[in-house]
């Protein structure tokens, strides 16, 4: 496993995390546990969660995640040798059961402030070594498209919400914070008002990087390159299409598709067409299809560490032997072809 910089921390992060969010619906605590023991044993130094998982986030079930790595952590005794990293929910028009009072979700200080707490106490740990803000608490279109929209009235409280962050860092709550689902003018207003505040610099930003949806290439790579900023690359496997496994219309039992029918983002325009293509290419060079995709994601110059998840020990496996697989030049330059043929269908 290689490991690489993490922001401008000192510290050192796999080139692989694991990603989390199905332990307490699509995998129990005991399959928790037992991903987490086997990706410690191939070198992955670091879990990725969220105050809202599992996936889907529902009253139910919200927080269960990070109770199922609180265990864990209790039972190994091993927290030093882990990194963790969690999220605080952003802005949300739903999202109303996540906070004692029955409020909406904000990173409001005193959201922050219950947020953080709750999930200290179900991760049974003193600190959290990155604490994300999961999406903004701007108004914007997330997970919607490219183009930014501006929304009449659309405050943008960063100040506040970096100074809050910045208490949880002086109290020990925190170690290092970091962004997710972020645009380059969020990022860039974060590290000013850093520097300009003496606030702690977000040293990570959480966003989707995969072969239908690359673009974090365009504007937050030069910044994540020049800023030092990590990019933890998330849905490297397109919420499994990259895979095959829908391949035909295929549904195969237990997958998200077959059990939640929330992937709508990778069935629209060009979408199907680009993933059969890149299906095919693997298939053409004798790889894997997913080891495909996620070897691509980790060999981009300006990819810290990606986030890879599985409901299954054998999809785990495959995903982390990708981490030692190299592309060759043939594969590379068929792959930047069907991006020329259908850039970010899936953005």
């Amino acid at each position: 496993m290689e490991y690489r910089e993490l922001g401008r921390t000192g510290l050192k992060v796999s080139a692989l995390t694991l990603g989390t969010m199905t332990f307490g619906e699509q995998n129990t605590e005991a399959e928790g546990h037992a991903q987490m023991d086997y990706a410690v044993t191939r070198g992955i130094n670091m879990f990725d969660a969220a105050e809202i998982y599992p996936i889907p986030p529902k009253p139910k079930t919200q927080g269960r995640t990070e109770a199922i790595i609180g265990t864990w952590l209790a039972a190994r005794r091993n927290r030093d040798k882990v990194l963790i990293a969690t999220k605080v929910a952003g802005r949300s028009t739903k999202i109303d059961w996540l906070r004692e009072d029955g409020s909406l979700s904000r990173q409001s200080p005193a959201q922050i402030m219950e947020a953080v707490d709750k999930s200290l106490a179900r991760l049974k740990t003193d600190y959290i070594d990155i604490y994300q803000l999961h999406w903004p608490d701007r108004p914007l279109r997330i997970f919607e498209g490219l183009e930014y929209v501006h929304l009449p009235g659309a405050t943008h409280p960063i100040h506040d919400i970096l100074s809050t962050l910045g208490k949880l860092v002086r109290d020990g709550k925190a170690r290092f914070i970091g962004l997710s689902n972020e645009t380059p003018w969020g990022l860039m207003t974060f590290l000013k008002l850093a520097e300009q505040h003496g606030l702690p610099r977000p040293v990570s930003i959480q966003n989707a990087f995969n072969l239908v949806n690359r673009s974090f290439e365009v504007g937050l790579s030069e910044i994540a390159y020049q800023e030092q900023v990590s990019l933890l690359a998330y849905s490297p496997l397109g919420q499994g299409y990259l895979t095959g496994k829908y391949e035909g219309g295929a549904l195969p039992p237990g997958s998200r598709k077959t059990l939640f029918d929330r992937l709508g983002r990778y069935e629209k325009g060009n979408g199907p067409r680009a993933i059969s293509t890149y299906v095919a290419l693997a298939k053409k060079h004798e790889l894997d299809p997913a080891q495909m995709a996620i070897a691509y994601a980790v060999s981009r110059p300006f990819v810290t560490s990606v986030i890879i998840g599985a409901t299954t020990m054998e999809q785990l496996e495959t995903d982390i032997d990708a981490a030692g697989l190299v592309l060759g030049a043939d594969v590379l330059e068929d792959i930047e072809q069907i991006h020329l043929d259908y850039p970010n269908p899936c953005p």
